[in-house]
C-alpha cells in the first residue's frame, strides 16, 4: 500500500487558452477543468487508476467536495478535520504547452493540526510499503516538518519518499545526517538549489544532474529520481546512474507530470523491476501526463515505457 501525505492540498483549476497568453489582454478560454490535487493526492489518484492500494492523508473537512471527489475516483481518503476547504491553485495553459501557475498559500496550519497529521501517518505506517510526503507546506508549518516526520518514521518498516521544494527541501537536506528518506524526487531547479549548480545546466546535461544527485546518495538517501523536463530524468542509487529520454510528446499541460513520474518509479519498485526499468516507467508516466489536460492522471494503457530510451551514466559513488 502507498500512503500519501499532502499537507497543503489544492483544488486545481486549469484554464486552457486558444492562443498565447498576453499580459493585459482579453483572452478566449477553450476549456476549464477543476480537479482535486496536490502532489500526494495526485500520486494516490495514479494508484487508484493503476489498481494499487492507497490511502491519502489530507487536512480537509470530511464531507468537503474535495474529499468526495477523491472517494468517487476510488481513492481511500483519511481526512484530518479542519474548518476550511483546501486552497485553490490556478493553472493557465497555452496551445504550445507553456504553463503558467498561480498557487495560493493555503490556510494557516496550527500546531494541533500538524500534530494530528503526523499522528495519522504514524498510525498507518505499519500497513504501508511506501509513505510519500509531497508538496509544499501550509503557512504556519515549520520548514523542518517533513525532515522531522522522516526521522519519526525511521523505525517504520515502510520506506519514505519525499518530493518538496524551497525551505522544506533545504531543511530536509540539512537534516540528512539525522534521517534520510529512501527516495527523493527533485527537479533540476530544486537539485540546483542546494548543490550550487545552474538549473539550466542540470536540465541540459544528464551527467551533471546525476553528479548533483549523487551528493544526496552520498549523504544517505537511498535513490534520487531527478526529473529534467523535456530531457527526461536521471536515476541515481548506490549501484549506478541512468538517464532516460522520453518519447516525442505533444505537451498539453506539465502540471502533475512530476507526480506521475514519481508514481511510475514507485510502481516499478512494487513490481520489483530493475533501476533502469523503474526509470523508464517513471519517464513514461511523466510524458503521458504531460500530454493530458490539467492534472489528469494517465491510465496504465496510456503509458509506454517501451518507447523510452535508457542509458547508463558514468557517475560513480563519491564521484
Amino acid at each position: 500500500m502507498i500512503l500519501t501525505v499532502t499537507a497543503n492540498p489544492s483544488q486545481d483549476r486549469t484554464v486552457a487558452l486558444d492562443g498565447p497568453l498576453e499580459r493585459g489582454a482579453v483572452h478566449r478560454v477553450a476549456s476549464v477543468i477543476s480537479q482535486a490535487g496536490g502532489k500526494g493526492v495526485n500520486i494516490s489518484r495514479a494508484c487508484a487508476a493503476a489498481g494499487v492500494p492507497t490511502e491519502a492523508v489530507v487536512p480537509a473537512p470530511p464531507e468537503d467536495p474535495f474529499v468526495l471527489e477523491l472517494r468517487a475516483a476510488g481513492v481511500k481518503v483519511r481526512p484530518v478535520a479542519v474548518s476550511v476547504p483546501p486552497r485553490v491553485n490556478l493553472t493557465i495553459t497555452e496551445p504550445d504547452g507553456t504553463t503558467t501557475k498561480l498557487n495560493s498559500p493555503g490556510p494557516e496550519a496550527s500546531p494541533a493540526l500538524l500534530d494530528a497529521l503526523s499522528e495519522a501517518v504514524r498510525r498507518r505506517a505499519a500497513r504501508a510499503t511506501w509513505i510519500v510526503l509531497a508538496g509544499s507546506l501550509p503557512p504556519g508549518a515549520p520548514a523542518a516538518w517533513y525532515a522531522d516526520l522522516v526521522a519519526d518514521l525511521a523505525a517504520s518498516p515502510a520506506r519514505v519518499a519525499v518530493d518538496t521544494s524551497d525551505a522544506p527541501l533545504a531543511a530536509l537536506v540539512a537534516g540528512l545526517g539525522r534521517a534520510a528518506p529512501a527516495l527523493m524526487k527533485p527537479n533540476a531547479e530544486e537539485l540546483a538549489s542546494f548543490t550550487g549548480t545552474d538549473a539550466g545546466l542540470l536540465e541540459d546535461d544528464p551527467e551533471a544532474a546525476a553528479k548533483a544527485a549523487r551528493t544526496l546518495v552520498d549523504a544517505g538517501v537511498g535513490t534520487v529520481l531527478a526529473t529534467l523536463g523535456g530531457r527526461g530524468a536521471v536515476l541515481v542509487d548506490r549501484t549506478g546512474a541512468w538517464h532516460a529520454t522520453p518519447p516525442p510528446t505533444t505537451v498539453v499541460s506539465t502540471v502533475g507530470a512530476g507526480d506521475s513520474s514519481l508514481f511510475g518509479h514507485l510502481l516499478g519498485d512494487l513490481q520489483q523491476q530493475s533501476p533502469s526499468s523503474r526509470l523508464a516507467l517513471a519517464v513514461a508516466y511523466g510524458s503521458a501526463a504531460a500530454g493530458l489536460p490539467g492534472t489528469t492522471i494517465p491510465l496504465p494503457t496510456q503509458v509506454r515505457p517501451d518507447l523510452v530510451t535508457v542509458r547508463s551514466l558514468s557517475t560513480t559513488l563519491g564521484g
